[in-house]
């Protein structure tokens, strides 16, 4: 992987005209929202400190697309990161605002898209137009070892942008696969749908990171 694209968009990006637009809707009715696309967390130890990135699909509208942090600001945020901070991956305190004292250790968050899309359903078009950020952000991670993806666009998009086949490396909750020197750990995204409905519980998703934790401790 080699490119010389920025590691996040522009404020102002304007490569997918319906997310532009969409964004541009936002920015008028919330004029006080961040309201454009949302740059990668990363822990206090910086990119050469990361050796977990999590990928998800997209900001919610009234979360990270609000304040700017992934996964901040939905009941999504909630679930991470008190995940995260049961299995060492987080310290402080989760109060659903980036001026919270929420610190990652060792680990990166970022999402597929990075706009947030109509519906929460970004397009084709928009995965691949967005996936130059991903491929230069795992370009500045010299130390990755594991890839946790949130839902089957998230997965697909982080095989492909890591050259696999989605084919060889089908989605699968809490399946793990292989691509050269990375080891990916796919869950269901934790969003309130998919939590509601059961298809994903607190249980099946802590055993995600369980197994990681295991796994960056060996």
């Amino acid at each position: 992987m080699q490119t010389q694209i920025p590691i996040d968009p522009d404020h102002n990006c304007s490569e997918c005209p319906r997310l532009r637009e969409f964004i541009l809707k936002a920015r008028a009715a919330n004029p006080d929202w961040h309201n454009g696309p949302v740059s990668t967390f990363y822990p206090e130890g910086g990119m050469e400190s990361v050796q977990l990135l999590i990928v998800g699909l997209a900001p919610g509208m009234r979360g990270a697309n609000r304040t700017s942090r992934p996964f901040t600001g939905d009941y999504a945020g909630d679930l991470l990161y008190a995940t995260l901070k049961k299995f060492d991956f987080a310290t402080g305190e989760y109060e659903a605002r980036p001026d919270d004292t929420l610190k990652l250790k060792h680990t990166a968050i970022t999402n597929a898209v990075r706009c947030v899309p109509p519906e929460n359903k970004p397009v084709g078009a928009e995965i691949n137009t967005c996936r130059k950020y991903l491929i230069s952000t795992l370009e500045h991670l010299p130390n990755l070892k594991a890839i946790v993806t949130l839902g089957k666009i998230s997965h697909d998009s982080t095989v492909r942008t890591l050259n696999g086949r989605v084919s060889q490396h089908p989605f699968g909750h809490n399946q793990t696969t292989e691509i050269g020197e990375y080891t990916i750990f796919p869950s269901y995204h934790c969003s309130r749908y998919n939590t509601n409905t059961g298809r994903l519980t607190t249980e099946m998703f802590e055993d995600v990171f369980l197994k990681v934790r295991g796994y960056l401790d060996a």
